[in-house]
């Protein structure tokens, strides 16, 4: 084997390293071969329940009759409001940190390069920052 790195890199100085970049290369392979898709996969299953259990629960409802249906309905309704909000939540929180990043990248580039134009690169992310907000305070439908 060593006398295959030497062949490979040259000296046994640099065979030195092989381990070290056989370990590395094998768990880079390890880690988007194996363990991405298995993690992937174990999601996909657990939405995939939550899924059947949801329809399960509203085929019950269904079937039942009274008070118990109209406050389970009412109780989905809510859990499907109370999601909405938590998405536009975190599109508040989105856009105000886009605005943020893009004050600081237009002074750490202005800082940086100087009279160049380039500082200009940091309006990027601070449009989409305010876009995120105009869609959030003006143009998604309100909850009820």
């Amino acid at each position: 084997m060593t006398h295959l790195g030497v062949l490979l890199f040259g000296s046994e100085e640099v065979f030195g390293s092989f381990g070290l970049w056989a370990f590395l290369t094998i768990s880079a392979v390890a880690l988007f071969a194996v363990f991405i898709p298995l993690v992937t996969w174990m999601e996909n299953r657990r939405k995939e329940r939550d899924a059947f259990y949801k329809s399960e629960t509203i085929r019950r409802v269904a079937e039942a009759s009274g008070d118990s249906a109209k406050a389970t309905v009412e109780l989905l309704r809510e859990q499907h409001r109370m999601g909405l909000q938590k998405t536009r939540e975190g599109m508040k929180i989105a856009g105000i940190i886009n605005i943020c990043v893009g004050i600081a990248l237009l002074i750490f580039l202005r800082a940086l390069i100087g009279a160049d134009p380039v500082y200009l690169c940091g309006l990027i992310p601070g449009f989409i920052g305010v876009g995120m907000l105009v869609y959030v305070y003006v143009l998604a439908e309100p909850l009820v």
